[in-house]
């Protein structure tokens, strides 16, 4: 049993308990009361899931096992040479809540590598599906394709004890997360370069791999670590995570679970946001004669865009009450790497003009910009200007947390998810409504 393995048996059987207690002799206090709203408005902000993953704060953002991202990327061990952590490191942190040695990273490193081969049935699956595909179906079918592998199915069928489920799943986790940067690779390569595909390189890390296989140089290693761990996870609720969670619940394997996940993913209520942000802005310099705009220009382009009862794409946010950490992140990138890019000069004129706009309107009640204002942008700096491929890049790290939700999910023996549904008329009795 690896190390990685054995912290977290341990970890499991620390945390079993109190998952026990809290159901057997607190279950019945309420954490909360459902509204009419909730009940209609798809159950927002209803409290009803349990994750030790990550949590979203509304003013510190998102942090992973109790880290804010600044924490994370300072704390996390960084590839040698590099600005950014080992995604390995974080996919460590995410399972066991510690941050990784140096020696814990070069074990784990070493696991994805020796784990990392994807089975050539599936590329041929990839090329016998029509050219014109759209890479996250690809992706997904790709995920489910590789069904015949898990490790938890398999042993499912032996008659595997509930309180052992968690350690086939861990193997399923890690095997499939140590293949999708290859597949999302070989997609990309194989729809829009031609066909050109790149082998992998087994002494890289994870980010350096991937940007090795997409065939773009330095700095783009970094962009992918940074890129996979922002997106890495949301907590439970929202759609993507919440749709891997669902369907482990029923006891599907890890990868019909994140093909579910990826297919939620694609909707252009979640995932696909960043591409429509991406868009929008490109449009807007092409009304704006591609000319960087002043402040003043841009505050009288936001003015008229809201009074015509559109919206700022990229802007405001569910949950956060300030800006994105994960923007402010990817901000600081572009301002070291590429500060004189044409996009980005409209990005930052938009980040400085667009919240005390907002403000002023007095609709948002968070101004400031949320990831997707600012990721497409890198993407395109780096070569990637097919807008559909950029949810695959999502997928790929959102794939990581919610691989170590379900892993968790299965070690404390959580139930099939199925709350209850009230009809219209039911809704109506309760508001008092004849």
């Amino acid at each position: 049993m690896s190390n990685l393995k054995e912290k977290l048996h341990e970890k499991i059987k620390a945390h079993r308990p109190r998952t026990t207690k809290l159901v057997k002799e607190h279950g019945d206090k309420k954490v909360g009361e459902v509204t009419i709203a909730q009940c209609i408005g798809g159950m927002r902000g209803v409290r009803c899931l349990t994750t030790d993953i990550s949590y979203l704060d509304p003013f510190e953002g998102i942090r992973f096992r109790g880290y804010t991202i600044p924490e994370c990327l300072d704390k996390l061990p960084k590839v040698p040479g590099s600005e950014m952590p080992y995604v390995e490191a974080h996919i460590y942190l995410l399972l066991t809540g510690d941050i990784p040695t140096e020696a814990d990273i070069k074990e784990l490193a070493a696991e994805f590598k020796k784990r990392s081969k994807v089975p050539a049935y599936v590329f041929d699956m990839l090329r016998a599906m029509p050219k014109d595909s759209h890479p996250m179906a690809m992706f997904s079918a790709a995920i489910v394709g590789m069904q015949r592998e898990s490790e938890f199915a398999k042993k499912l069928n032996e008659g595997l004890g509930k309180m052992d489920h968690w350690d086939p799943t861990y193997e399923d986790a890690l095997n499939l997360l140590a293949r999708l940067p290859e597949i999302a690779a070989f997609i990309y390569r194989w729809k829009y370069k031609d066909g050109d595909i790149i082998a992998p390189n087994p002494e890289l890390d994870m980010g350096g791999n991937f940007a090795h296989m997409m065939g773009i140089d330095k700095p783009y290693d970094d962009v992918s670590r940074m890129y996979f761990l922002l997106h890495s996870d949301h907590e439970s609720g929202n759609a993507s995570a919440h749709t891997g969670h669902l369907i482990g619940s029923t006891l599907s394997d890890m990868y019909y679970a994140i093909s579910g996940m990826v297919n939620a993913l694609a909707g252009p209520l979640h995932g696909l946001a960043n591409e429509n942000v991406l868009r929008w802005m490109q449009g807007v310099m092409d009304k704006m004669g591609g000319k960087t705009p002043s402040e003043e220009e841009m505050k009288k382009f936001v003015w008229d865009t809201l009074n015509s009862g559109q919206v700022i794409p990229g802007f405001g946010h569910a949950v956060l009450r300030k800006t994105d950490p994960r923007y402010q992140t990817q901000r600081e990138f572009c301002l070291k790497h590429l500060p004189d890019d044409p996009i980005f000069k409209y990005v930052d004129v938009l980040y400085k003009v667009t919240p005390p706009i907002l403000e002023k309107q007095g609709k948002a009640k968070n101004p400031w910009p949320n990831v997707d204002a600012q990721s497409g942008v890198i993407q395109w700096f780096y070569g990637i200007t097919e807008y559909e491929f950029y949810t695959v890049l999502f997928g790929v790290g959102r794939a990581i947390g919610v691989a170590a939700n379900i892993v968790w999910d299965r070690a404390l023996g959580y139930a099939i998810e199925r709350p209850k549904s009230l009809t219209t008329a039911m809704l109506e009795k309760t508001a008092g409504i004849e």
